[in-house]
C-alpha cells in the first residue's frame, strides 16, 4: 500500500448515521486502498447493535466509553487512551453514558497471521 502525503479536513467529510440498540453513531469515513479511517461520535446512551469481530485501532479523542467483550470483560477507555485488536480475535461492542468522539482505523493489516 502506498499512500501519498495528504490531509483530512473532517469538516468536509460527509456524516452518516448508524442506529445502535440505543443511541446513534455518527461516522465520517475516509477510504483508502486497504485502509478505513473514521471519526466517530457515539451519542449519549449509545450501545452497539451487534458484536463486532472486526479488528480496529480505536483512539478516544474526547469523552469516555466502555468496550465490552462477549466474554463479559469490560474495558473503560477515557480521552487519550487507545485499544487495538486484530480481526476475529474478540467479539466486542461499544457502550456510552455520555457522548464520545473516537478515531477508528481498520483495514487488511489487522488480519491475523495464519
Amino acid at each position: 500500500m502506498n499512500i501519498p502525503f495528504q490531509t483530512i479536513n473532517w469538516d468536509q467529510i460527509e456524516t452518516t448515521e448508524h442506529k445502535g440498540t440505543t443511541g446513534t453513531a455518527y461516522w465520517q469515513t475516509v477510504l483508502l486502498d486497504g485502509l478505513r479511517i473514521r471519526k466517530v461520535i457515539y451519542s449519549d446512551n449509545y450501545k452497539a447493535d451487534h458484536w463486532c469481530q472486526k479488528g480496529h485501532i480505536v483512539h478516544c479523542l474526547e469523552g469516555e466509553f466502555s468496550s465490552e467483550l462477549e466474554n463479559g470483560e469490560i474495558y473503560k477507555l477515557t480521552q487519550g487512551m487507545t485499544y487495538i485488536v486484530s480481526d476475529d480475535l474478540s467479539s466486542h461492542r461499544s457502550i456510552t453514558t455520555n457522548q464520545v468522539t473516537l478515531l477508528i482505523i481498520d483495514g487488511g493489516f489487522l488480519k491475523p497471521n495464519k
